[in-house]
């Protein structure tokens, strides 16, 4: 069973995710991201960036993992094989390049219960080693109710 209390809980930050070249580069090719900035160190640096920027969609790379091991704790309950997406949404205070070290701290925002699914809204603030943020990302994540 979900339980309530885990709205407005705030995990402790993840580890720093270190925000490689070459994974900038896989992923932009991945996703079809041809801007030069995301290939091309020379490119990113002569556009004035310390390094190659990432699409704004790769903080999922490291969020995603985050959120996976909160809803896989037997103690949050909660039904992972049976999880979808309703809403994601990802707002970026700058841009995340190679080089970066990233922490995610998860935020419990809602949940609820509706037409026989959870519903709950995390929210991940994405901050750099020094604690300035670089991103904002949101999930609503679905999942069956009575499943558990």
């Amino acid at each position: 069973m979900v339980d309530q209390s885990l709205v407005g809980r705030t995990l402790p930050p993840t580890a720093p995710y270190l925000v490689g070249r070459q994974k900038v580069t896989e992923f932009a090719l991945a996703i079809g991201e041809g801007d030069s900035v995301c290939l091309d160190v020379d490119a990113a640096r002569a556009a004035g960036h310390p390094d190659v920027v990432a699409p704004p969609t790769f903080t999922i790379a490291f969020v995603l993992p985050a959120i996976e091991a909160f809803l896989r704790d037997p103690e949050v309950g909660w039904d992972y094989a049976h999880m979808v997406h309703a809403e994601q949404s990802i707002s970026l205070h700058r841009p995340v390049h190679a080089g970066d070290e990233l922490a995610t701290t998860i935020h419990v925002d809602d949940l609820r219960t509706r037409a026989g699914s959870h519903m709950l809204t995390l929210r991940c603030e994405v901050a750099d080693t020094a604690g300035a943020a670089v991103a904002t990302c949101k999930a609503v994540l679905v999942t069956q109710a009575g499943a558990e």
